[in-house]
């Protein structure tokens, strides 16, 4: 097995991990959240899981962001240097930017990117 290869089953198994603590906090959350009255140890687990989920959340939306900024940035910018290579005559730039049209095609057809307007 490769390095990415285990590296992905590392995620895979870190992320499984990961919903499943999220799923046994998110309970008691909602539990607390609509209770009416609340003692002072009840607050201070509300305010600490709250504290808590803001500090995760703030966390996912990095890694999302990171994903999103070396994913489609990445690729957009490979796409536009081929084309730059293409229009002066390169054939596997050529190639290359026709085949990165077709997976762009495909992506939209299948809805799989978001169309940012």
């Amino acid at each position: 097995m490769n390095e990415f290869d285990n590296n992905k089953e590392r995620m895979k198994d870190e992320m499984d991990k990961f919903i499943s603590e999220l799923n046994a906090i998110l309970p008691r959350y909602s539990l607390l959240l609509k209770q009416e009255e609340l003692s002072d140890a009840e607050i201070s687990e509300l305010g600490e899981i709250e504290y808590f989920l803001i500090e995760i959340s703030g966390k996912i939306h990095q890694a999302k962001r990171m994903l999103d900024n070396d994913l489609f940035g990445l690729s957009l910018d490979l796409y536009y240097k081929l084309k730059q290579r293409a229009k002066i005559g390169d054939i596997k730039a050529k190639k290359k930017l026709d085949q990165m049209r077709e997976t762009f095609k495909e992506s939209l057809k299948g809805e799989t990117i978001i169309l940012w307007n």
